[in-house]
């Protein structure tokens, strides 16, 4: 297969399972054991900003409103729950590089985290369609939010997203819109943070050197106008729709896989 081509289906892939509750981590890894090829570390780190950069603009609006209207009392609480719930898992997130924690390089925990997390949405929106119809954001939705986000990037396959929607609604925001806005925004910093140290990390290690900057920059393009059709659509998507067909689609394809992995190593 041709690079170029290579690097366009990982933009795709990049771009469409950021933010869609099927974890990009564990697609991308998918994609690098099916022969689309191993990346480097900017490479990874660079699409993922094309994804994050697609969210800030779709979003650009209320965060404007929430930085430039802080003196209304609901802004202002609500910009102090994001805090909160992005420092607890930058804290986290510390206390795991600090004791040596790497994502795995293997599909079968992948395998299990899809089925798991799939079962696990389907339970979490049955509890939650028994809920009253609450967009409110408490304070223990910011916390849970906050130790949902770091439990997804210990565990790839899980899904920042979806970790970070059901844990919002099975806390309190029972409205799925509500619940996917404030995943949403409080991914934003987390991800530009993370995105940040790592990229800090790669020229410190001397890795940009040898980087394929075409690529990347294609890759860049590609995630960033992908994330921006995916997450618009998604928006629409769940005002009348339920997640139970991503559910599905995690749970069949992580049985896939465990059925695949013993013949394909």
């Amino acid at each position: 297969m041709n690079d170029l081509i290579r690097v366009i289906l990982l933009g795709i892939i990049e771009g469409i399972t950021e933010f869609l509750p099927i974890s990009s981590t564990g697609h991308l890894l998918i994609a690098e054991k099916l022969d689309l090829g191993a990346r480097s570390d900017l490479f990874n780190v660079g699409i993922q900003a094309g994804a994050i950069l697609a969210v800030t603009l779709i979003y650009w609006k209320r965060l404007w409103q929430l930085l430039t209207q802080w003196r209304d009392a609901a802004n202002r609480d609500y910009l102090a729950k994001l805090t909160v719930a992005f420092l607890i898992t930058a804290v986290l997130g510390f206390i795991a590089v600090k004791f040596g924690f790497k994502l795995p390089e293997t599909v079968t925990p992948i395998a299990w985290a899809l089925v798991i997390g799939g079962l696990w949405m389907l339970g979490a929106e049955a509890l939650a369609a028994h809920q009253p119809d609450r967009r409110e954001v408490t304070w223990r939705v910011a916390i849970l939010v906050g130790v949902a986000q770091m439990i997804a990037g210990i565990f790839p396959g899980t899904s920042r997203s979806a970790a970070t929607i059901f844990a919002g609604m099975l806390a309190g925001t029972s409205n799925r819109a509500a619940a996917t806005e404030f995943a949403f925004l409080v991914g934003i910093p987390t991800m530009y943070a993370a995105t940040g140290y790592e990229l800090l990390k790669v020229f410190k290690e001397g890795g940009a050197a040898h980087e394929d900057w075409n690529a990347l920059a294609l890759g860049f393009v590609v995630s960033a106008v992908v994330a921006f059709i995916a997450v618009k659509w998604l928006l629409g998507y769940i005002r009348t729709h339920r997640f139970t067909p991503f559910a599905i689609y995690r749970i069949a394809l992580g049985a896939a896989l465990l059925i695949w992995l013993p013949a394909g190593g």
